[in-house]
């Protein structure tokens, strides 16, 4: 069980290295698709450049903290359940954040990553 959620935890930090080079416009995760463009809390304040250029810093500082505790996980460490309810409460509030306010394609917009965050912070309160 514990390799299963470590493993699971490393994954789901790398895939918001997937959506931090969506968002720098390295690659499309679909054609088409432009996230964070839309973002209800940056785009009108800050632009589009600005929103791209904090949704990928976002990210990418996400991406260690679910890489820490999942390795936490594997290695039986006592501190990787702060680590991770952090970066899965820091992941929510930016994919939230970076929502385009409309609840359509919601899954293009993180809102999976949303319910995964939930789901880890379920197990880690839990234990």
């Amino acid at each position: 069980m514990w390799i299963a959620l470590g493993l699971f935890l490393v994954l789901h930090g790398l895939v918001h290295v997937l959506y931090a080079g969506q968002s720098r416009r390295l690659f499309e995760l679909r054609p088409g698709l432009l996230w964070p463009d839309s973002s209800w809390a940056f785009s009108r304040l800050m632009g589009v450049k600005t929103t791209r250029l904090l949704a990928g810093a976002f990210l990418f500082l996400i991406t260690p903290g679910f890489l820490a505790g999942g390795l936490g996980c594997l290695l039986h460490q006592g501190w990787w359940q702060p680590v991770t309810a952090g970066s899965a409460v820091f992941s929510s509030l930016i994919f939230i954040l970076l929502w385009d306010g409309k609840f359509k394609a919601l899954a293009d917009q993180g809102g999976v990553g949303v319910l995964i965050n939930l789901a880890v912070l379920a197990v880690v309160l839990s234990n």
